[in-house]
């Protein structure tokens, strides 16, 4: 993921990582037994905005979010 040139793999990264500190803080599990067990991408809420046209009139933008879900199970 570090050296993957996409957007996603970033934000993607800074989740996973998330996702293995809470499983060693709040489970006590140890980071080299984790695997990802499951992850998946939801549809977020998506932000309206306009644009100003011609003769007054406005062409809508729909800026989308997503929510990313990462689960991690030891072996």
């Amino acid at each position: 993921m570090t050296f993957t040139p996409n957007k996603a793999a970033e934000i993607i990264l800074k989740v996973l990582n998330s996702a293995v500190a809470n499983a060693e803080n709040n489970f006590g599990l140890d980071k080299a037994n984790l695997v990802v067990s499951e992850a998946f991408a939801n549809e977020g809420p998506t932000m309206k905005r306009f644009r100003p046209r011609a003769k007054g009139s406005a062409s809508p933008i729909n800026k989308r979010t997503a929510h990313i879900t990462v689960a991690v199970a030891e072996k």
